[in-house]
């Protein structure tokens, strides 16, 4: 049987790093699941605490959207640098 030879690689691609890549992309999905609901609960913490200090009770509303917000930002930002390191 003869040995056939890879096709030569393009200037400029990656190589496929095997496993390690593979566990890098699992860890930036498993980032991508955790930062919303973190987020969320860290300004519903916030909130409360705020509403304890403040003696008011709607601040911790507003701490779960500051949360939902800054967490959509991060994912979003995640995502966008895991694309551009793909390229």
């Amino acid at each position: 049987m003869a040995f056939n030879n890879p096709p030569p690689k393009k200037p400029g691609a990656k190589s496929d790093d095997g496993g390690m890549s593979t566990l890098l992309r699992a860890e930036k999905l498993t980032q991508i699941a955790f930062i919303l609901p973190v987020a969320v609960f860290i300004g519903w913490i916030l909130g409360v605490a705020l509403d304890k200090w403040l003696h008011q009770h709607w601040i911790y509303l507003a701490g779960i959207v500051f949360g939902a917000v800054a967490g959509f930002i991060q994912i979003f930002r995640l995502v966008a640098a895991s694309e551009k390191d793909m390229k």
